[in-house]
């Protein structure tokens, strides 16, 4: 079986399973089957789902750096996948908020979204992601042509809002939200430099 071959039959129906366990396990622990959710189980499955929400942007950003060091291009097959997946985790957490939370009360929302500056950023960047969701497909690729990449650059600004709202969520101990925001430094950071190498190499600089 060739490499493309294994990638379709074997390694993403494998990656798509293990993509389920962080939200599997929030039904299983709802359920009390071998774990719980605590004394304020709404804000945990709140937090558990923004978490690997976070979790899931920096790794399908992780994705070209990988390609480009290991010269390894069937990586990109893994991409899609995996920012879906991140748009799941993040629809999760909003539905969660959106449901449980503020128990569908429209002024209630409202309030939220426009006063409280976390929530405002978590928004955005939701909204960036269904964008980006919704336009996943190669057809809607073919359709929009470059205007397609300039819409999923915006990966970028909606991890800087996801760490952002993430940070101001927590107030105090910031040591989690920091370790994000380190990784997403470290990945926009190599971003730019391979860009500025790629340009001194064309220019013959």
């Amino acid at each position: 079986m060739d490499v493309i071959r294994q990638i379709r039959f074997v390694w993403k129906p494998a990656l798509f399973l293990l993509c389920l366990v962080p939200a599997l396990l929030v039904v299983t622990d709802t359920l009390g089957i071998g774990g719980s959710l605590g004394a304020n189980p709404i804000e945990e499955i709140q937090d558990r789902f923004g978490n690997w929400a976070l979790r899931f942007i920096l790794i399908t950003l992780t994705v070209t750096p990988l390609r480009q060091l290991s010269g390894r291009n069937w990586l990109l097959r893994f991409r899609r996948m995996l920012g879906l997946f991140a748009f799941f985790y993040v629809l999760m957490h909003f539905l969660t908020w959106l449901v449980l939370d503020q128990g569908l009360l429209l002024s209630a929302i409202k309030e939220d979204i426009f006063e409280r500056p976390f929530i405002t950023l978590g928004f955005s960047a939701f909204v960036i992601l269904s964008l980006m969701a919704a336009t996943s497909t190669a057809g809607m690729r073919r359709r929009l042509g470059r205007n397609w990449q300039r819409l999923h650059n915006g990966i970028y600004l909606a991890a800087v809002l996801g760490v952002w709202h993430y940070w101001w969520q927590v107030k105090k101990d910031i040591s989690e939200p920091l370790v994000y925001a380190v990784l997403l430094a470290l990945l926009l950071g190599y971003r730019v430099w391979h860009h500025r190498t790629r340009a001194q190499h064309r220019t013959g600089q």
